[in-house]
């Protein structure tokens, strides 16, 4: 299970617009292998993510600069009270299997 502080922040471009956190390449050791396991899914990893008492299952995605992303719902950013700029206690653990 990991533990961290993130900022949430927007991205914009086609499509519309998506929301992310982004955890740091120092703590990504155990996405990274995860992802060696499995193959498909751009190298993302499944997780369960929670933020205060809202917890959903997504998926983490690696960035190029060694990070990983992971994707804030809407529907999670209102049950949160969150907005982009805004650093949030953020909980994640991998989902097996």
């Amino acid at each position: 299970m990991l533990h961290l502080t993130a900022t949430l922040w927007r991205w914009s471009g086609e499509g519309g617009s998506w929301h992310f956190l982004t955890i740091p390449e120092d703590l990504c050791g155990e996405f990274r292998a995860q992802s060696l396991l499995r193959r498909g899914g751009f190298g993302s990893v499944r997780v369960e993510a929670r933020i205060d008492d809202v917890t959903w299952r997504t998926s983490v995605f690696p960035q190029k600069s060694g990070g990983y992303i992971l994707p804030v719902k809407a529907d999670v950013r209102r049950r949160s009270d969150i907005g982009p700029g805004e650093e949030v206690d953020l909980t994640l653990e991998i989902i097996e299997g």
